[in-house]
């Protein structure tokens, strides 16, 4: 018997259940199938329904923390670059407020 079997027999058992407790476990696992099946489906749907698909995940979070490690990288570098030219700007700054040219020639 497939999951679609199991859950079309869940709902009904579900339509001829009489008691409140019974009525509550069964509603329980026809949420439990359909979820269950649904999650399937949607997986199969983006091609990680195989067993290679743990993998490709794993491999797929490493490139984008990597990712993300490089981006951070790059503007922390971007930063630091303009950092030193607003400083080198200030120092030629004073040196040319403070006659400092004047005295190389």
């Amino acid at each position: 018997m497939d999951e679609e079997e199991a859950l079309a027999r869940l709902i009904a058992l579900a339509g001829t259940s009489a008691s409140a407790a019974g009525d509550a476990a069964v509603l329980r696992a026809v949420v439990e199938e359909a979820s269950e099946l649904g999650a399937r489906r949607a997986l199969a749907r983006l091609g990680l329904a195989d067993e290679a698909a743990r993998a490709d995940v794993a491999d797929l979070r490493q490139l984008l923390s990597a990712w993300r490690d490089a981006k951070t990288s790059a503007w922390k570098a971007a930063i630091d670059w303009a950092v030193r030219g607003v400083l080198a700007l200030l120092v030629v700054g004073l040196a040319v407020k403070l006659g400092l040219p004047g005295l190389l020639k």
